[in-house]
C-alpha cells in the first residue's frame, strides 16, 4: 500500500492470516495466539479480532482445547484425546517414560497451559502419575474401543 491505511490494524492481521492461507502457508492449525502476538507486534486483543474476522467469513473455526484450524482440516478432537491416543498407539507400556509438557506442546503445537489441562484429566483418569524426579509414567494404558473390560 502506497500510504498508510485507514483499515483497522486487526484487519491487516486477519488479511495477512488469509493470505497465508491462501499460499499455503498455513495448511491446517494456525500458530498459537502468543505465536501470533509475537509475530505481528500486537495485543491479544488484536489478534483475537483479526480471528473472529476470519472465523465470522468462515475462514478459519475454534476448537475447544485444541485452537484454531483452516475450516475443514485438521484433528478437532479435544488436546486430552488426542494426547490420550499416545497411549493407546501400542508403542507405551505400563511404566514408561510419560513426555514432559514441552515435548507435548512442540508435538501438537499447543499452548503450555492446554498441555497441562490435558496431563491433569490424563492424571484424574488415572492414566499418568508422577515418576522418579519430576517425570510423569504410564500407569495404565486407556480402552483402544475395540476391547471389552473385564471384571
Amino acid at each position: 500500500m502506497p500510504q498508510s491505511s485507514p483499515r483497522g490494524t486487526y484487519l491487516e492481521v486477519s488479511e495477512s492470516l488469509r493470505q497465508k492461507i491462501r499460499d499455503g502457508e498455513i495448511t491446517e492449525a494456525l500458530p498459537s495466539q502468543s505465536a501470533l502476538v509475537r509475530e505481528y507486534s500486537v495485543s491479544r486483543s488484536t489478534i483475537e479480532r483479526a480471528l473472529a474476522a476470519l472465523k465470522a467469513e468462515g475462514v478459519i473455526e475454534s476448537v475447544q482445547g485444541a485452537g484454531w484450524f483452516v475450516t475443514g482440516t485438521g484433528d478437532r478432537r479435544p488436546l486430552v484425546e488426542r494426547v490420550t491416543d499416545l497411549l493407546r498407539g501400542g508403542e507405551a507400556k505400563v511404566g514408561d517414560r510419560f513426555p514432559t509438557e514441552k515435548e507435548l506442546c512442540e508435538r501438537f503445537g499447543a499452548s503450555r497451559t492446554a498441555v497441562r489441562s490435558a496431563i491433569a484429566q490424563m492424571e484424574g483418569r488415572g492414566l499418568i502419575g508422577k515418576g522418579a524426579g519430576r517425570g510423569r509414567r504410564v500407569l495404565t494404558l486407556p480402552p483402544t474401543g475395540q476391547e471389552t473390560q473385564t471384571a
